[in-house]
């Protein structure tokens, strides 16, 4: 069989594949010589529903001559549209969500107009001068859903004994007034070298007021944002906040 007919095969293989109802992942190697390394490919939606972006790292040794991407309704894989590519380092780091930091150097492509409650297929293929490799996932957006972490985190002291944590939703999250956030906190601290949490939430506001904290000690805070219907997973915590708690004055222990 020549190196076109196998391609082909493969291709066609992969394309009946599709409709099935237990495909979760598919990766597919379209050999011409040596097989070519296959992008690890990740998908998630920082701004439900308009702000959904794949990535992938670069390949440190041999990088393929270009990327192909893009993405399909999946009982209609037939018609296809083309994901908008970032090359690593893009001046267009407006579309990369924080999520997406990495050490790596990414590649993101920007899937646009998603339908709601709708599965697709996602196909990255890296070109190689020996031949190709695909990444195909199947997802659906509501299931990937995953916003940026809260910013502008601020601690400050209320009353002896008491924290106010206020915090800002993530700026990614542009619909809030038709999909709300809801928000977990949870806050550290060490006794005698041995580290303790709690947790708390969820709470729909952007402030919460913390009672009975200990004066003198130093409390480490973060937020996580989640869609309200608990679509998807809860962000990256945010960077954390340190606070000491003030000792009490004088006319406050009395």
């Amino acid at each position: 069989m020549s190196p076109s007919s196998l391609v082909w095969v493969t291709s066609a293989l992969l394309m009946c594949a599709l409709g099935s109802d237990t495909l979760n992942l598919l990766k597919a190697n379209m050999v011409t010589g040596n097989a070519p390394s296959t992008p690890a490919v990740h998908c998630w939606c920082a701004g439900y529903p308009n702000q959904t972006l794949c990535s992938w790292p670069e390949t440190s040794h041999s990088p393929p001559e270009q990327y192909i991407a893009t993405y399909s309704e999946r009982h209609r894989h037939w018609v296809t549209e083309q994901c908008h590519l970032i090359p690593p380092g893009s001046s267009s780091s407006g579309l990369i969500s924080a999520s997406a930091s990495s050490s790596e150097q990414l590649w993101h492509c920007h899937l646009q107009d998603l339908k709601l409650l709708t599965d697709y297929i996602i196909n990255i293929t890296a070109v190689y001068p020996a031949g190709s490799s695909s990444h195909l996932t199947s997802f659906m957006m509501e299931e990937i859903v995953k916003p940026d972490p809260p910013v502008n985190v601020r601690v400050f002291p209320d009353h002896f004994r008491n924290l106010t944590v206020e915090w800002s939703p993530p700026a990614t999250w542009s619909n809030l007034d038709i999909f709300p956030l809801k928000y977990h906190i949870q806050y550290k601290w060490e006794i005698r070298g041995t580290p303790k949490s709690v947790p708390l939430g969820p709470f729909e506001s952007t402030r919460v007021d913390l009672r009975g904290l200990s004066p003198g000690r130093t409390y480490l805070f973060q937020v996580c944002a989640m869609e309200l219907l608990g679509l998807g997973e809860c962000s990256n915590w945010s960077s954390p906040v340190e606070t000491i708690m003030p000792k009490a004055k004088w006319g406050q222990m009395h």
